[in-house]
């Protein structure tokens, strides 16, 4: 009789026991639930500000560097695009300092119908191009600057930049920095007005070509038309004498293997080809003069 009275007592403590842990875990999970409601709150308040508005979040990116406009500097969706521009295609036009003057770059060799090896570094036409049209088209840019330092590359592409630039209606000044070589002298000469840096050097050869040629004859005459049309589009956007032109073109002494002349930039001004020697605040003070003489007219 005992024992079933100890067994009794026993299912009861156990029970009672079993109801009293319930009742602290129920009680320490409703605790929980109101220290997890206050902070939450403490955090709501935390990123309320004194205007009543919320701070979705307070960890905010560092501003983009490569942004100069005098608005908040803020990383957007445009400055990936920004950013990617300046990879690809080494153009500032989007995130220059100055909003009214377009900056064209024109580098290494400039590539054409064909794609050049890629540890060469290019200028694409077919990016410059619609940067030309894009600066003509847009009333906010005043005038461009082009910035050249180029060996050359395919005639054609460059012929097209120079003859696309010297058709605008936007003030237009060329900087020769380092060399303007080859097709690059029709492209420093397509500016309205063009300057050369002191140290820059210009090759003046005419047009040439490696590898097999099939139809020799017929070969040589389209090499005629090609160099007539790039020697008139020299002539009649310089002020150099074309029979000067021709000499310095065809001359066998200045560079070696090969038919050509070397001009420093003390000759190319001497002889009309670039207006004046100068450096980067030099084109930009002509630039913003041709500016305010186009926008008084």
């Amino acid at each position: 009789m005992e024992n079933k009275n100890m067994q009794v007592n026993n299912k009861v403590a156990l029970n009672n026991l079993d109801l009293s842990m319930k009742t602290n875990i129920s009680g320490n999970n409703q605790n929980e639930r109101q220290s997890s409601g206050q902070n939450s709150n403490n955090r709501y308040e935390d990123n309320t500000n004194q205007d009543g508005r919320t701070n979705i979040n307070n960890n905010q990116e560092p501003a983009n560097p490569f942004l100069f406009s005098s608005s908040n500097n803020k990383n957007d969706s445009n400055s990936d695009e920004q950013l990617e521009n300046v990879k690809e295609v080494g153009s500032v036009t989007d995130i220059n300092p100055v909003k009214d003057i377009c900056f064209i770059s024109i580098i290494g060799e400039i590539e054409g119908h064909n794609s050049l090896p890629p540890q060469s570094k290019t200028t694409k036409y077919e990016h410059i191009i619609p940067m030309i049209i894009g600066a003509e088209m847009d009333p906010q840019i005043k005038g461009v600057l082009l910035l050249i330092n180029t060996i050359g590359g395919d005639v054609e592409a460059g012929l097209a930049i120079s003859e696309l630039i010297a058709s605008i209606t936007k003030p237009t000044v060329s900087l020769v920095l380092g060399g303007g070589h080859s097709i690059g002298t029709a492209l420093a000469v397509s500016a309205r007005y063009s300057l050369i840096a002191p140290t820059g050097t210009m090759t003046i050869h005419p047009i040439r070509t490696n590898g097999f040629v099939i139809g020799v004859p017929q070969t040589f005459r389209y090499f005629q038309k090609m160099q007539e049309r790039i020697t008139n589009f020299i002539v009649s956007n310089s002020r150099v004498n074309r029979e000067a032109l021709l000499k310095y073109m065809y001359d066998t002494d200045e560079i070696a293997n090969d038919v050509g002349t070397v001009l420093n930039a003390d000759e190319v001004v001497d002889i009309g080809l670039i207006d004046e020697i100068g450096g980067f605040s030099s084109a930009m003070t002509i630039l913003r003069d041709l500016i305010d003489k186009n926008s008084n007219s």
